[in-house]
């Protein structure tokens, strides 16, 4: 009976090799457990805000709706979608459409027999599926519009639930010859926030510091905001792509880091000539801090490419803003609470969606940015402006709360300046303006001239600085490291 049990023992670890080794055959790495499997595996895996937006979808939604998780690639939406799925659920299956074998590719060709399809799915991948306790993750979806197609019948099927992630190209671009399913919840993942940051290094108690301060309206005296900016500044700097702060973590180094957000960089590049084969595309993003640092009142077509015109840029933001590479503000020409209905969608401001590759676009003329750059950024004494860094931070910071941004221009009656509103908000039934100040934040004549001419529109008023909290006539002075918690 032992040698028998051997013998069972043996021919099933057998079995289980030839599996593996047939998948490998067919170019199926998923569950190979390569080298390179194995070191993703080991890669940290941060805390992340949209954790609960998917447990909400699990709990409240699933059994009508497949889960679209959309951002920009290297976010973290895969890895989020795996833990999720380990967390949550008894087993899973991953096929990742950038990386996956014929034979799974093929089985969605024929979805009219759906016993057989997850017959054949389960075997393939050596996973078993529950009913009603497993997922099945779609990676890349965009990549194979036909599993896309499939999910209306997979969700109407009911056996297990489905989430999908789709990343940088428009997901409409190869979905124009199938049915787009209705049976998606979408959800939006952004670059990790500061708070997330925080999480990833270890620091537990300053967002709860700075949450007590801003609901106290407390300053946070000289010696713990100095140490709050610092940390701030190194947020910046690093951003909140999981891979760059992981370098962060890994290696202490930020010239290493800068070279992860090349990377990054790098690939958008590759994926923004498929959005635009004439490379306008590369060129409007490469712009964006040259365009905020000219204090231009909207985003200088020219600076891009010479000769462009605007048309040809604003044929191409929907796909960029899409691609959740670049966030947007539009131009209110009548500030009020329904700002998208009288919005000037030719004038507008463009930001990157993370500020740590920003940081690495302003000095993308350089093979890399060496530590002593990246030290003095980080100590603030750089010889640079950098306020149009804080601007787009607080952009960043403000989308990431679910916030459409708009500005507003004003004339002066008696020159030629234009007054400026870096962000108008709405919160309730009142609009709330946000001037963004890296100098002197006592001058905010702007903000004075916008609040006197629609007075009956404002709440609350806020000055984002470098500076300590203060409320002082009316005005909430925010360090900027309180952003994220409004």
């Amino acid at each position: 009976m032992g040698m028998n049990g051997d013998l069972r023992r043996n021919q099933t670890k057998m079995n289980g090799d030839l599996r593996k080794n047939w998948l490998y055959m067919n170019g199926d790495l998923r569950y190979t457990h390569s080298r390179e499997e194995e070191l993703y595996m080991s890669r940290p895996v941060f805390k992340r805000k949209i954790y609960n937006e998917i447990l909400e979808w699990k709990v409240n939604r699933s059994d009508k709706y497949a889960l679209l998780i959309k951002g920009a690639r290297r976010v973290g939406k895969s890895t989020i979608a795996e833990e999720f799925a380990k967390n949550e659920f008894k087993s899973y299956i991953l096929i990742d459409f950038a990386n996956t074998s014929r034979a799974i590719i093929d089985l969605f060709d024929d979805m009219y027999d759906l016993d057989f399809f997850f017959l054949q799915l389960q075997q393939f991948t050596g996973v078993r599926l529950y009913k009603n306790e497993s997922v099945i993750i779609f990676d890349e979806v965009q990549l194979f519009p036909k599993a896309r197609q499939a999910i209306k019948y997979l969700v109407a099927d009911g056996r297990y639930k489905y989430i999908e992630t789709g990343s940088l190209l428009s997901i409409k671009k190869n979905t124009k010859d199938i049915l787009i399913p209705s049976e998606e919840h979408k959800i939006s993942m952004y670059p990790m926030d500061f708070e997330e940051f925080l999480w990833a290094i270890g620091d537990e108690m300053s967002a709860e510091t700075i949450q007590i301060l801003l609901k106290n309206k407390k300053s946070a005296g000289n010696a713990m905001h100095r140490s709050l900016m610092r940390v701030f500044r190194l947020y910046m700097l690093i951003g909140g792509m999981p891979q760059a702060i992981e370098t962060y973590i890994e290696k202490n180094n930020l010239q290493l880091v800068d070279e992860t957000k090349r990377e990054i960089i790098e690939l958008y590049d590759e994926d923004f000539v498929k959005i635009d084969g004439t490379g306008l595309a590369e060129d409007i993003y490469n712009a964006i801090p040259a365009n905020l640092s000219g204090n231009a009142s909207r985003y200088i077509v020219s600076s891009a490419r010479a000769g462009t015109r605007s048309e040809q840029v604003r044929e191409l933001i929907p796909d960029m803003l899409s691609s959740y590479t670049v966030n947007i503000a539009y131009h209110a020409n009548n500030p009020g609470v329904g700002m998208a209905l009288e919005k000037d969608v030719g004038r507008y401001k463009l930001f990157t969606s993370d500020v740590g590759l920003f940081i690495t676009l302003v000095f993308k003329d350089k093979n890399y940015t060496e530590n002593i750059i990246y030290n003095k950024l980080l100590s603030d004494k750089l010889e640079v402006n950098l306020g149009y860094v804080y601007e787009n931070i607080v952009a960043q910071m403000l989308i990431a709360k679910g916030n459409n941004l708009f500005y507003y221009t004003m004339e002066s009656p008696s020159s030629n300046h234009l007054y400026e509103i870096d962000f108008l908000i709405s919160m309730g039934d009142k609009i709330c303006p946000i001037e963004v100040k890296s100098g002197n934040y006592r001058v905010h004549k702007s903000l004075d001239v916008f609040c006197d001419k629609f007075s009956s529109r404002v709440g609350d008023k806020y000055v984002v600085h470098t500076k300590d909290y203060k409320w002082e006539n009316g005005i909430n002075y925010l360090p900027v490291y309180m952003v994220p918690f409004l």
